[in-house]
């Protein structure tokens, strides 16, 4: 049963106790999340997670079965799309090809009800083109526009009717990847500027770290945790995120003992390894299967008995099987000794360091014990 309006100022989507069912399949389940009045809100997670349909719930394209939508404080569930304050870009930009840019970006517009006379339809087009840097493209049609060019079409033509939630379906997956970062920053900004709230949703981990002022990670309809970027990347609460978010190392085992918020685990080669427990993770115990996380940027590399390693808790012999020079970074994927194969990420500074290393040179790694987490298995 719809609720009564929400009396929050603060918030523009509210999921109370949301579950979608397609017959057997439960696609969201027993949801309830808050999204902030302009934020950059994603997201994130593998296909048939849940996130799609928690996108197409808030855009009116699906009802829920149980559980309420919100928007703007009041509940819109039976509500339709276009009686929505929300606008949608998808994937495929969904562009009418036989229409102008100023075509395709009035649309909205020439469909209200009572419609804007020409020159204010012209005024608003003229505004989100410039808006979109787009201004001189009125007259061209949409196959003389290059990849981005189009994106910025269909974010004008969503824009342009003053949603109160844009909501975003993966829409860079068709951009190459360097259009596709320069993109990212331009939303990012287009965001910032028009000061609604965004909600994307996409599989790609850097494209949700780098935009987004809070990210929702789902697994099989549920969400497994939420927050910012940073707090996400650096303190996932199970492997799942870890794993998910970023690069990890994970070296799996027994906790041993637990003091404080540091657990001990031994590995399954006998190797005993420290973490801290992640804040508002689940406390383990011992005899809890766990994982100890070690980020690959975390691991110092070097030749063996070099001086960058002697604070280290964690050190070990290794030989470097293969090497990929990223420009800033170069990654190591090494084979050490009791831990087995271990990723490391080092920067372009280190390498002044340590001098180049090379595929088949014998080196030694080490981390800090600070610097690791101790996860449980999901």
């Amino acid at each position: 049963m719809p609720t009564q309006p929400n009396n929050s100022q603060d918030v523009d989507i509210e999921f109370r106790g949301v579950t979608k069912r397609f017959a057997d399949v439960v696609a969201v389940d027993d949801v309830s999340i808050s999204v902030e009045r302009g934020s950059f809100f994603s997201f994130l997670g593998p296909s048939g997670c849940g996130k799609t349909t928690s996108l197409r719930l808030i855009a009116g394209f699906e009802q829920p079965t149980a559980g309420d939508v919100m928007i703007g404080g009041r509940s819109v569930v039976g509500v339709p799309p276009f009686k929505r304050p929300v606008n949608m870009v998808f994937q495929h930009y969904a562009l009418f090809p036989h229409f102008t840019v100023a075509d395709n970006i009035g649309y909205g517009l020439r469909q209200q009800k009572p419609r804007p006379d020409k020159q204010e339809i012209a005024r608003r087009v003229g505004e989100t083109l410039e808006l979109v840097r787009l201004d001189g493209y009125e007259r061209r049609r949409i196959w003389e526009l290059s990849g981005g060019q189009q994106q910025r079409v269909a974010l004008a033509r969503a824009l342009i009717n003053r949603p109160t939630v844009l909501l975003l379906d993966e829409p860079l997956a068709a951009l190459d990847r360097k259009l596709r970062q320069e993109m990212q920053i331009e939303l990012q900004t287009l965001q910032r500027d028009v000061g609604i709230t965004f909600v994307l949703v996409t599989h790609d981990q850097e494209e949700a770290l780098s935009m987004s002022d809070t990210i929702c990670i789902m697994h099989e309809g549920h969400i497994v945790q939420i927050g910012e970027p940073r707090q996400l990347y650096d303190d996932p609460i199970n492997h799942y995120v870890a794993d998910f978010v970023g690069k990890s190392n994970f070296f799996w085992g027994t906790v041993e003992e637990v003091n404080g918020a540091v657990a001990a685990v031994t590995i399954d080669s006998g190797l005993k390894l420290s973490g801290r427990l992640p804040k508002g993770g689940r406390s383990l115990s011992p005899g809890d299967s766990a994982a100890i996380a070690v980020r690959p940027e975390v691991v110092l590399i070097g030749r063996p008995g070099a001086e960058a390693l002697a604070a280290t808790d964690v050190r070990a012999p290794a030989r470097i099987k293969n090497r990929i020079f990223l420009g800033e970074q170069t990654e190591y994927l090494v084979a050490a000794e009791r831990l087995g194969d271990v990723l490391v990420l080092s920067s372009k500074h280190n390498e002044t360091v340590t001098g180049r290393l090379s595929t088949g040179d014998s080196v030694e790694i080490g981390w800090r014990t600070e610097s690791t987490l101790a996860l449980e298995k999901t």
